[in-house]
């Protein structure tokens, strides 16, 4: 009865088992995985968001396959700098409906797209539902990730159509520089592949640097994603975009081909699209917020790191989480388990993200201060007592 592209395990795993229990129990959770930011404690300005959407116009259906002009508009002034114009951008309700519609562009059932590893799991299942491959390729690690162009290169077959790259990427942290812009470019140019760079974390910046986005790309065609859900702090809200740039020649056609796509669909809906410039006008005051959240939680994170020789943590340059090296002495899995089932702390263990190994746990930097460092402090006295209990084994 049901298509083979959903049979999924639908059974919960161990550690989404113990969370549930617990969370039933209403015991105190120190969650180090938080990403809900609207349940974190940042503070909203209320007033203007809920009169946003007091509009008269929102009793009114005039829909455009691209968006509404007011809301591209107040998107373009977000890309202030670039060379984007509102011709070039297209709204959609979540930047998964905005990999729909790319993936619905440029694949046949059975093709392929490049995704980096580790990355976010959430590709796995978009690229199910569309009936596309998914082939990794791997970001490595030394003193900082970078993109294996050569492994990315070797992994293109005749069924690849695009390579994804995330800027920064989730949960690495890592930007993509411009040698590998060039490199990813080159890459597409030989194989006419397309690139689809999703930037949902592109301001939540923490080096000096001001990061390339791929809204600028001419090389290759290109299609970035963004929206409201991390750059505002507004994930209820349901607004986020893609934008196509590269060759002309080809970004004509495609930006043709997706005006179809989204006409059959038109699923943004009016009173979000004209309250969109009151909706990213909040960004700078809730940046602000998260960003001293998070370098606070690093600082937080590298001051009890110093106190012990077990544990450290990779580089991080962008977005919202941190990846800390715990010792291999038992699956990531297993370890996040004992940490949620004895401490209640909750953390993401690595292959979560498709990690090469054990060794690492994902820990989000917007979880509030205090049950930060609570939960840090208890994962590291975790990892103290686990090598304790080795030794005696051992001995």
């Amino acid at each position: 009865m049901f298509a083979l592209r959903t049979k999924w395990n639908l059974t919960a795993n161990r550690l989404s088992q113990s969370l549930d229990r617990i969370r039933a129990s209403g015991e105190k959770l120190l969650d180090l995985a938080a990403s809900n930011p609207t349940d974190c404690g940042f503070r909203y300005d209320g007033n203007s968001i809920l009169k946003a959407f007091i509009n008269p116009g929102a009793l009114k259906y005039h829909p455009h396959p691209r968006g509404l002009a007011a809301a591209r508009k107040a998107v373009r002034e977000y890309y202030v700098g670039t060379r984007v114009s509102p011709g070039d951008l297209f709204l959609t309700s979540s930047t998964s409906e905005a990999y729909t519609f790319v993936l619905r562009l440029l694949c046949e059932p059975g093709d392929e797209l490049l995704v980096p590893a580790p990355s976010y799991p959430l590709f796995e299942f978009l690229a199910d539902i569309q009936d596309v491959k998914l082939v990794s390729y791997p970001l490595i690690y030394d003193h900082g990730w970078q993109i294996d162009l050569h492994a990315l290169e070797q992994a293109v077959s005749k069924r690849t159509r695009g390579i994804v790259v995330v800027n920064p990427n989730n949960p690495t942290g890592n930007f993509v520089p411009h040698e590998e812009v060039n490199g990813l470019n080159r890459i597409c140019c030989a194989h006419e592949l397309a690139i689809i760079s999703d930037e949902v974390f592109l301001d939540f910046n923490l080096t000096p640097a001001k990061p390339f986005t791929f809204v600028n790309n001419s090389g290759a065609l290109t299609f970035t994603l963004s929206g409201l859900s991390k750059i505002s702090g507004l994930p209820q809200m349901k607004l986020a975009w893609l934008v196509v740039s590269g060759p002309e020649n080809l970004k004509k056609e495609a930006a043709a081909r997706l005006e179809v796509i989204a006409d059959t669909y038109l699923s943004v809906s009016t009173p979000v699209q004209l309250a969109a410039p009151t909706l990213l006008g909040q960004r700078d005051s809730f940046q602000r917020q998260l960003l001293a959240r998070v370098r606070q939680n690093l600082a937080e994170l590298d001051s009890q790191l110093a106190e012990q020789n077990q544990c450290s943590r990779l580089v991080v340059e962008g977005g919202w989480y941190a990846i800390v090296r715990v010792p291999a002495v038992k699956s990531d899995e297993e370890f996040a388990i004992e940490l949620l089932e004895q401490r209640n702390v909750y953390a993401h263990p690595g292959h979560f993200y498709n990690f090469p190994a054990d060794g690492y746990l994902v820990v989000s930097l917007i979880t509030p201060e205090q049950d930060f460092a609570e939960g840090i402090s208890e994962l590291l006295e975790a990892v103290a007592s686990a090598g304790t209990e080795t030794m005696s084994v051992e001995t």
